[in-house]
């Protein structure tokens, strides 16, 4: 048996909540974590002080599945095809940027965030996906392999954080990934907080402080 890949048309979906906010707004974009729908992501979204100012947008996942509930979830990627799934996400995440952009927050400041898998999106769109951003949230997730081996990664400040009973983004891969990108010259800060994998209001409060430091004028 021999393999072949090649690439096909598919459609996205992003939810955005911009009402109210003026032209120029920042643009605050956040990918989901594993099994879960973008409309859950908007909600956890919301609940970031001053998010009533931002123009928020959840991406959700290119890949699709019922759970057993028949709920519609998805996530990023596999395994399978592992390089191309990552190419076809990062010109699906700038794609997005540039919509909503281009509808919604012309000019202003971006800043992505990441929970569970999702924070992987968010690191790759802010590397790879062509649009300035001035920082990266990364909530209960790791640095992807391939930008923590690249020498010459470029990434704006970035806020990472994990509950102190997550099981999977352990103390040690935390503390790993935090060397990683201050050794490649990135400001970056830590975040352990009571809790597992989850959000939590001392997260929430740290993001929110982050957000502002980012979003304000230089």
């Amino acid at each position: 048996m021999e393999t072949r890949s090649l690439p096909a048309r598919v459609h996205g979906r992003y939810l955005v909540e911009a009402a109210g906010r003026p032209p120029g707004a920042p643009l605050l974009v956040g990918f989901h974590g594993y099994g879960e729908a973008a409309e859950l992501h908007l909600e956890a979204l919301r609940g970031l002080p001053g998010a009533e100012s931002l123009v928020l947008v959840a991406v959700q996942s290119l890949h699709l599945f019922y759970t057993r509930a028949r709920e519609v979830v998805g996530s990023w990627m596999t395994r399978v095809l592992r390089e191309e799934t990552i190419a076809d996400n990062v010109a699906y995440a700038a794609s997005v940027v540039a919509a909503v952009r281009s509808e919604f927050a012309p000019g202003g400041p971006l800043v992505y965030l990441g929970f569970s898998q999702g924070t992987s999106m968010a690191y790759r769109a802010a590397a790879l996906a062509g649009h300035e951003a001035r920082g990266v949230i990364a909530l209960c997730g790791d640095l992807p392999p391939e930008l923590a081996e690249d020498r010459g990664l470029r990434l704006p400040p970035v806020l990472m954080a994990r509950g102190a009973r997550d099981d999977w983004f352990t103390a040690e891969k935390m503390e790993r990934d935090l060397a990683a990108l201050r050794a490649r010259g990135v400001p970056a800060r830590g975040l352990t907080f009571e809790g597992g994998h989850e959000w939590s209001p001392e997260f929430y409060a740290a993001a929110g402080e982050f957000l502002c430091e980012a979003i304000r004028d230089p």
